[in-house]
């Protein structure tokens, strides 16, 4: 049985769209997986099938609605902020101790694989006391690091690869996910990153077209490793 977290260096460099790709090549390799995106800001409810939690749903090959995406991602906001501060636009709260406890309850019951993905970046609070880091260590599952290729990733992905270190989370890979129009070549970055980042794969992701499906080699390649 396998359980993977997948997180990043920060918000909007492609966590969704390669948690999708894992999930569809753990399929094609004939495991049944399960997803959970337990925490989820910037939720449309009028576009519930689109959200983050929607489409990792629909990647599981299960329907996205009411039922399942609530079972997958009870902590929703529609402000796209950090949990807490989202939560706080709408007189709510966060315990990270129940966001803790569902997920442990979940990765307990569950039947073969699970693909847990993180909201924002590995730092992002949850409440006024903890953060995603947190929950990570909690559950204690290996991570995909998700970075971007923009000006200054490199920083920012060490950064974070350090944090995980010190708090003895083991990092599968990094995933460099191409950034737009970023004016740093996605080989110089992921090279650079393979010098510093010793003993940890990193993988490349070329931009696709946003209609794109979740495929490709590198994603393939990611699954192998789980």
């Amino acid at each position: 049985m396998t359980v993977v977290f997948v997180s990043a260096t920060g918000t909007e460099v492609g966590k969704t769209f390669v948690s999708r790709g894992l999930i569809r090549a753990l399929k094609t390799k004939g495991r049944t997986v399960e997803a959970l995106k337990p925490v989820q800001s910037g939720y449309d409810p009028r576009e519930a099938e689109g959200s983050d939690a929607g489409l990792l749903i629909a990647a599981t090959g299960a329907e996205p609605n009411e039922e399942t995406i609530a079972a997958a991602a009870p902590w929703r906001f529609e402000a796209p902020l950090s949990p807490h501060l989202a939560a706080r636009r709408e007189n709510r709260s966060i315990d990270a101790d129940a966001v803790i406890a569902f997920c442990r309850d979940r990765v307990a019951k569950k039947q073969d694989a699970m693909v847990i993905e993180g909201v924002g970046g590995i730092m992002a609070p949850l409440d006024e006391t903890r953060t995603v880091l947190d929950l990570m260590v909690a559950v204690g599952a290996p991570v995909v690091l998700v970075a971007g290729s923009y000006l200054g990733t490199i920083s920012h992905t060490l950064t974070a690869l350090d944090v995980l270190a010190r708090r003895g989370l083991g990092v599968l890979a990094v995933v460099v996910s191409q950034t737009a129009d970023s004016s740093i070549p996605l080989d110089e970055t992921a090279s650079t990153l393979t010098t510093f980042a010793k003993g940890v794969p990193v993988l490349k992701l070329p931009r696709l077209p946003p209609e794109s499906a979740p495929e490709h080699p590198v994603l393939d390649r990611l699954a192998a490793m789980v």
